[in-house]
């Protein structure tokens, strides 16, 4: 479940707030035309028959019931795992979040020995690698003392995944790094890396046994589940698994897209729930338990020895129903693997007796899969990952839903599906407001907001270019705009909270650098001029050569309201040379926006300012805006781009991708040259352009033919104008 403005949904060609207000009178602005707030159910499902994914289905297949009331589909996506091969980040941006699988990879220290735990890590790791790169992993630890605790959100980067496997969270580890979506973990085990990469060489051997050994140490003192603890103690620690695992479904819950916990356990003893069974007492127990009278059952109180052994405890088995209700709820499976077959004959530590029947019993229970005694995990998963390959997302929007946090269930039937098994969310919970929402739902919701699609009832737009900083790794400025009005919406009280996450993702899928900042705006002294335009942030990234998806995300952290833009960046390897010309970037005049500037970091130095001219400074415009036939000043920036003069052309490029004819690219003075960095002051005038969004495309030349091109967006003003960070 999502929610979105009007303007996306319905009307996507409305005006929107301009937020590029450049030079002179050159540039038209705009106003903020508002937008109503909508809820849309997403509803991922799954169509099974003989064991595979039934492919073909359109949404003419499908009914969808909300209650008992018929809705009709508003939109509808499909995903084929098979058939999708994304070429990197800027590919899987484009591919819903709903749609996409997410495997939480569950820990739990309490009810497992360290040795297990150990070894279990490798399993995991060894699924991790046959995921699809679309899949988004978490990884999370379950310990008695702490309850859950979430060592990374989902995310495709399978280097920090791997990390936090390694270290399952344990501080001892690792130093984690500041990010409050726990998206990236820790640099700190690049030297295991390194040492593993060897081949298995002593280094890395014994990298590995130091790791090991000192997991196992820390794990030792956070297991405190003992066989020889008072039954009521340890009927009381499984009844806090259970109320621990429920919230942690009712959070699953709001997590959109195909959702399974993958459980790594040795299970609790199933005697403290459902009382003695073969397995644990014998043939002799069970036929004592068999010859037991019904009013013995009645009669003896809960907690008495006789009842309890045989009958098991009602109150905890209650708590384990209520827990597996709230998975089944959150439409999440619980893949539960029995880690006890992992660990040597002669290894020593706890029994955890009856483990096997309460791990079984999570999985069947949510619709998963109970593995043990397997070799490769990963091989194990295998049908289940391939019946899972192919999800249909149908959309819906409910009427007069209340923001109350209660259950609707749905019901999902397919047309002419004779024999095919249907797998859908039973339902979904209603928002609540953002303020009553737990600190880990919101961490999830917004992770989750980061990973997902572009868009959002914020206005917001992005200017983000690589300069050269002289090492290995590019200082990369990150100008973001954001709309005052959309900002503003719904305001509570005299300070706006604003948070702002900036995530750059590599084509591997890897976070290479992120930047987050909250900070409140106080609106006694800065409302009429952020209503008048809007926010201006400014910050940085550092990050090496390649090419990247950069997910920048803003929030109001009063309504929990947000926008999400995303934008292809790539990097040159400025090191070893190489030429490369920025996008062209259009000065504005100050004073026109609320200003904001990142926080330097403790003992961090300030680089310097990169946007200037003659020794002056100026501030670019993330999203100009052109006036038709007007012209505007722009600055062209590059790095070995050669001696002598340049020569520069522009072209105009429509919505369609097609050049429009008309404009002219004047240049007028230019600094450096050489190796160095280029700056060249020049005019741009469009044609006589439509109001609407457009691309500038550059292209310099150098005195010996060598040409560098680069792409710009802007807009031309005008009533029929949209804002790109409405979308």
């Amino acid at each position: 479940m999502k929610t979105r403005s009007r303007l996306q949904v319905f009307a996507a060609g409305l005006a929107a707030a301009a937020l590029g207000l450049s030079c002179g009178p050159a540039l038209a602005q705009q106003t903020f035309s508002g937008a109503t707030e909508v809820v849309v159910v997403e509803v991922p499902v799954q169509v099974v028959k003989d064991g595979e994914p039934v492919r073909g289905l359109t949404a003419g297949d499908f009914e969808v019931f909300d209650g008992r009331k018929k809705v009709p589909v508003t939109g509808f996506e499909v995903l084929d795992l098979a058939t999708t091969a994304p070429a990197g980040a800027a590919a899987e941006a484009q591919i819903p979040a709903s749609a996409r699988r997410h495997f939480l990879m569950l820990f739990d220290l309490s009810f497992s020995e360290p040795k297990a735990l150990a070894k279990a890590r490798d399993a995991a790791k060894n699924v991790i690698q046959t995921l699809h790169p679309t899949d988004l992993v978490a990884v999370a630890t379950y310990s008695s003392l702490q309850g859950p605790q979430l060592v990374l959100g989902f995310t495709p980067d399978r280097q920090q995944i791997a990390a936090a496997v390694d270290t399952l969270g344990m501080p001892k580890l690792f130093n984690r790094t500041p990010d409050p979506l726990r998206l990236v973990l820790t640099d700190a085990l690049n030297s295991i890396a390194e040492g593993r990469a060897g081949g298995g060489g002593a280094t890395g051997g014994e990298a590995r046994a130091a790791i090991d050994a000192e997991l196992i140490d820390t794990l030792k003192t956070v297991s405190v589940v003992s066989s020889r603890a008072e039954k009521s103690v340890q009927q009381q620690i499984v009844r806090n698994l259970t109320s621990a695992f429920a919230d942690l479904a009712h959070l699953m819950g709001e997590v959109e897209g195909r959702k399974y916990v993958v459980y790594l356990s040795e299970g609790f003893d199933s005697s403290l729930v459902s009382g003695k069974t073969a397995a644990a007492t014998g043939p002799d127990a069970l036929n004592e338990v068999n010859s037991a009278t019904e009013n013995e059952r009645v009669l003896a109180p809960t907690g008495a020895s006789g009842s309890d052994d045989q009958f098991g405890d009602t109150r905890t088995q209650n708590a384990v129903e209520k827990m597996l209700e709230e998975f089944r709820r959150a439409d999440c499976q619980i893949q539960a693997v029995d880690i006890g077959g992992l660990r040597a004959p002669a290894d020593q530590g706890l029994q955890h007796t009856n483990g096997k029947d309460s791990l079984l019993n999570m999985a069947k229970s949510t619709g998963g899969e109970f593995y043990e005694n397997f070799n490769d995990l990963s091989a194990a998963m295998g049908q289940m990952l391939r019946r899972t390959g192919v999800t249909y997302v149908l959309s819906f929007q409910p009427d007069d839903l209340k923001q109350d946090g209660s259950f609707h269930k749905l019901r999902v039937e397919v047309k002419n599906a004779r024999g095919a098994r249907v797998v859908y969310r039973p339902g979904y919970y209603a928002p609540r407001p953002f303020k009553e929402q737990p600190p880990l739902q919101r961490l999830l919701e917004t992770a989750n907001t980061v990973m997902g699609e572009e868009g959002g009832a914020i206005a917001a737009s992005v200017l983000a270019a690589p300069f050269a900083a002289g090492g290995d790794r590019a200082y990369v400025p990150v100008v973001l705009e954001i709309n005052g009005a959309s900002l503003l919406a719904d305001k509570q009280g005299t300070s706006l909270p604003v948070e702002i996450y900036v995530y750059a993702i590599d084509q591997n899928g890897s976070v290479q650098d992120f930047l987050t900042q909250s900070f409140a705006v106080d609106l006694v002294k800065g409302e009429a001029a952020l209503r008048q335009s809007g926010l201006k942030f400014f910050g940085h990234l550092d990050l090496p050569q390649g090419k990247y998806s950069l997910r920048t995300m803003v929030r109001n952290g009063s309504t929990g309201a947000s926008g999400l833009r995303v934008t292809d960046l790539a990097v040159p390897a400025f090191a070893s040379g190489e030429a490369a010309l920025l996008p062209a970037l259009f000065p504005e005049p100050p004073g026109r926006w609320v200003m904001v500037r990142e926080t330097q970091q403790a003992g961090q130095a300030q680089a310097p300012y990169p946007f200037m001219l003659k020794d002056q400074p100026y501030i670019p415009s993330s999203r100009p805006v052109l006036a038709p036939g007007q012209p505007a000043a722009v600055v062209l920036q590059g790095y070995n781009l050669g001696t002598g003069d340049l020569k520069a052309e522009a072209k105009v490029l429509g919505p369609d991708g097609h050049e429009v004819p008309g404009g002219a690219l004047k240049l007028a003075d230019k600094e450096g040259g050489g190796s160095g960095p280029v700056r060249v002051s020049a005019t741009f005038q469009p044609p006589a352009l439509q109001p609407g969004e457009y691309v500038l495309r550059v292209t310099v030349t150098d005195a010996a033919g060598k040409a560098q091109t680069s792409m710009a967006p802007f807009a031309v003003g005008g009533a029929a104008a949209g804002t790109r960070g409405s979308r």
